[in-house]
């Protein structure tokens, strides 16, 4: 019976999905939101059927929306370098799966890229980030860390609250990425992901400015944790579960 017991338990509890598939899932949703985000500016003038600047910018949204429900248990759905870091630096993701995580998202935007290019040429860039002319690139920088600190801290607070927020995880953080994009779309882009600016900028040989994508959203995660512990204090169990992918209601960008 004590044994029976023992099994019982184990079999209620669950574990973190192995390591490879995690990575495979990162690589994947990466993959797909670099297609969306940096592939619906390509395709804006494409042909007469013009895709406005407004679906452009809803495109990526939708895309983590529709990966966090479909990856969340698999990896937790970072889909994004800035955010592995932010829930490594509060505690929620174990620090030796970080460069995993970090690599694989990079290698999914990398061959994102590559597609966007093989079908669609060097159109508009590739779709790559890029600041805006007309404002200096420290507007640019604090534009790209604002974003992401709200961004990122959407995804720490619903991690937190995951047995309240549940599936609509998925929603308020596609939401966040919407509205960070019609806040600062025009000026930067909208990135908020140093993975997704990567892979275009390498593709199309647009490094010049690459370094505001990675630092900025650096910077901004950085400063979204340190909001999630003045609002939330210490990270709870619910959280670990929400980062490595264990549960449902899952957050990531």
């Amino acid at each position: 019976m004590g044994n029976q017991k023992a099994l019982g338990k184990r079999s209620d509890k669950k574990s973190a999905p192995p390591f490879g598939r995690a990575l495979f899932a990162e690589a994947l949703g990466t993959f797909g939101l670099t297609l969306a985000g940096a592939g619906s500016p390509m395709v804006m003038n494409l042909n007469a059927h013009t895709l406005g600047f407004t679906a452009a910018l809803i495109a990526p949204g939708l895309m983590v929306t529709v990966m966090i429900y479909t990856l969340g248990e698999v990896s937790g759905a970072h889909l994004n370098p800035a955010v592995s870091l932010a829930f490594a630096v509060r505690g929620d993701f174990p620090w030796h799966r970080v460069p995993g995580y970090v690599v694989v998202q990079f290698l999914g935007a990398v061959a994102a890229a590559l597609v966007l290019h093989g079908l669609l040429g060097n159109r508009n860039h590739l779709g790559a980030t890029l600041p805006d002319p007309q404002h200096t690139l420290a507007v640019s920088f604090i534009y790209e860390a604002l974003m992401t600190l709200f961004l990122v801290l959407v995804i720490l607070g619903t991690a937190e609250q995951s047995r309240l927020v549940g599936p609509n995880t998925a929603l308020a953080v596609g939401a966040t990425i919407v509205l960070d994009g019609f806040i600062g779309g025009p000026v930067t882009g909208a990135s908020m992901n140093p993975a997704r600016s990567f892979g275009p900028a390498l593709v199309s040989l647009n490094l010049g400015t690459y370094w505001i994508y990675l630092l900025a959203p650096i910077t901004g995660a950085c400063l979204a944790v340190a909001c999630a512990w003045a609002l939330h204090g210490r990270p709870h169990a619910a959280e670990r579960k929400t980062a490595e992918g264990e549960q449902k209601g899952n957050a990531g960008a």
